[in-house]
């Protein structure tokens, strides 16, 4: 997990991490901070091992990590937030070290988290995307009534 540790110590990360929160600061609904970040790695990765999918701790830590990174880009500049985020990952995962390759399967999978058609797929897209929606904890959110999600879209059960 080096390399996931370097994604949090980079200056990058930590400037759009702080960037969000103070974006964020007064906002009722889910956040987009460090704790969901690592909720969306630790679901993501326990269907990876709970499905035998084979898929890689760290491309699933570092997608986690990264896919709403760009939020703060969204707020203030209108710039879809999955966008936003490929934009800022891209130089703080090659700056971690991660392989071109490597590289590509997680920036599409912080492409397509908020694509529909991405909640069925196999590989790291998938996981992101259904860990992500499974990460908001509704059931216990005490803004929920107010929130614009559909009641179907809702978490108002535990499942994982």
């Amino acid at each position: 997990m080096d390399r996931i540790n370097q994604i949090c110590a980079h200056p990058r990360w930590k400037e759009c991490v702080e960037k969000i929160r103070v974006l964020e600061q007064n906002r009722i609904f889910c956040r987009h901070d460090t704790t969901h970040f690592l909720d969306v790695a630790r679901i993501a990765y326990i269907e990876n091992l709970e499905n035998g999918l084979g898929l890689a701790k760290e491309e699933i830590y570092a997608a986690a990590l990264l896919h709403d990174i760009g939020r703060h880009l969204q707020y203030t500049k209108g710039i879809p937030h999955e966008q936003a985020s490929a934009m800022e990952a891209e130089g703080i995962l090659k700056d971690c070290g991660f392989a071109k390759e490597e590289r590509e399967r997680i920036l599409g999978a912080i492409l397509q988290h908020r694509a529909q058609e991405t909640g069925t797929a196999d590989g790291l897209a998938g996981l992101i995307y259904r860990a992500d929606k499974t990460s908001r904890a509704c059931l216990f959110c005490a803004a929920c009534q107010e929130c614009n999600w559909s009641a179907e879209k809702k978490n108002l059960t535990l499942t994982r």
